[in-house]
């Protein structure tokens, strides 16, 4: 059976919902592919339920700063029934029903690209449909988790972040490979949870090293506090596991071998592209989709193959993904009228995208870091406060401890980056987001006045400790 459709996406995540969402507000006909769960990894495995695991260690953490308020042993049975509740226990019959009211169509199978502007799909039954595009097939696949080449790893079974956060029990004793944004995270929801013995194993000097150096060190600092152990510059050399699901052993070169019951995998992530049928058109299957600023492939002769998402490898961030996804469903359909596209130089990501990191303390950036503007060739001041000597962070609790960071162009006065490091400062992240993006002059900056006692005081902080 072939069917026919201007747009054909592949992948029904977040960004490919957005693209869906988008065209047929442009007036287009779409079908939508999904071999999985319609809402993606962010929905199911990795950004809805972490944060569901991770806001009872958050909250803990809230109340023993606050005198006069105590908090007793947390319900794990509980918060895994509220995971599964916010990922709709595994079922994506709503997210199918609002696709096909955008209208599109809805096709549950594995898509492949059958050579230009046609998608092969293996429907869930074994049955087999050819779709055809006549304006744009869209690439939403995003990513999955990597596993290093170390002997005997694949081989243990071991977790990632999609095993992690649909866990249904907490191990006593749990290694975690990685030191980012997962590793990081997912350390400390399983921990809280009731992991007696947890330890980080980190190639490199520290923790978040894509960020300032001091987040790192501060959420180090609260691992140490709360009994997570952190080994820095540690090499897995070898794991064994000789029975499925039960203790493994890492090696660790001159170190003493370490023993757990569970073992994550947090080293990053690669492209959802090996089953694609990227070949049949030229590109390698496994990497990802060059594209240029309007999403649209780059390697594709003809024009018709668009990539959103983690999928090309520009900003591996749900929001990010569907920021891409809006403009490309808008730039599908606007090619497909003719219209004239709008410039394309300013978007988003080119600024530094906007990221939290969900620990306790929470950590927040957008922009550039002092070293990655210097190596662009800034001229960059430098602008550090103590966010709890704000009177708002004081009056969250004892003992607050934060950090903020402002990274200024000295030439044009405007803000670079922005880093929040502490307790609930993940809410302050848009307003830096909008500084950073739109460029404002730090002189325009000075009048938007920021409400006392609030943490958003920090804002006057850092201007005042910059000059103004």
């Amino acid at each position: 059976m072939a069917d026919e459709f201007d747009v054909i996406v592949i992948g029904a995540g977040p960004a490919g919902e957005n693209v869906v969402d988008r065209a047929v507000r442009g007036g287009l006909t779409v079908a939508v592919v999904e071999e999985r769960l319609a809402g993606g990894e962010c929905s199911y495995w990795a950004c809805v339920p972490s944060k569901a695991l991770l806001r009872p260690i958050d909250l803990a953490g809230e109340v023993s700063r606050v005198p006069g308020l105590s908090l007793g042993e947390i319900d794990v049975a509980a918060v895994l029934a509220r995971r599964d509740e916010a990922v709709g226990r595994y079922d994506d019959s709503g997210q199918v029903r609002w696709i096909n009211s955008v209208p599109a169509e809805f096709v549950r199978g594995h898509g492949r690209i059958d050579g230009p502007k046609r998608v092969h799909v293996t429907t869930v039954e074994g049955g087999e449909r050819v779709l055809t595009a006549r304006q744009a097939v869209v690439l939403a696949t995003g990513s999955t988790a990597a596993v290093p080449p170390v002997p005997g790893l694949r081989e243990a079974n071991p977790w990632t972040s999609h095993e992690v956060t649909a866990a249904t029990a907490i191990p006593e004793r749990l290694a975690v490979v990685g030191g980012g944004v997962v590793a990081c995270e997912m350390a400390q929801a399983m921990h809280g949870l009731g992991a007696r013995q947890t330890t980080l194993l980190v190639r490199g000097g520290g923790l978040l090293a894509r960020m300032e150096p001091f987040a790192g060190e501060m959420v180090a600092d609260s691992f140490a506090e709360a009994g997570i152990e952190v080994r820095t510059h540690t090499d897995v050399a070898r794991v064994e596991r000789p029975e499925p699901g039960g203790k493994v052993t890492l090696h660790l070169g001159e170190e003493p071998p370490l023993e757990a019951d569970e073992l994550l995998v947090a080293t990053g992530r690669k492209p959802a592209t090996r089953d694609l049928g990227l070949a049949s058109v030229g590109l390698k299957d496994g990497d990802y989709v060059h594209v240029d600023d309007s999403l649209r492939a780059t390697e594709v002769p003809e024009g018709w193959l668009y990539a959103v998402g983690d999928v090309n490898g520009r900003t591996l961030l749900t929001h990010m993904g569907k920021y891409q996804a809006r403009i490309c469903g808008d730039v599908i359909a606007a090619r497909a009228r003719g219209d004239e596209l709008p410039a394309m130089r300013d978007l988003a990501d080119g600024y530094g995208a906007p990221q939290v990191v969900f620990t306790d303390p929470q950590v927040c950036a957008v922009g550039q870091t002092e070293e990655s503007a210097r190596e662009a060739g800034f001229r960059v001041r430098v602008v550090d406060y103590d966010i709890g000597s704000v009177t708002g962070a004081y009056l969250l609790g004892d003992g607050y401890r934060g950090r903020a960071r402002a990274v200024v162009d000295e030439d044009r006065k405007v803000l670079l980056g922005v880093t929040f490091v502490g307790p609930g400062v993940a809410e302050l992240l848009h307003s830096a987001t909008i500084a950073v993006t739109a460029e404002v002059p730090l002189d325009r900056l000075w009048h938007a006045v920021p409400s006392f006692p609030t943490v958003s005081e920090i804002w006057l902080r850092l201007l005042e400790t910059y000059g103004l």
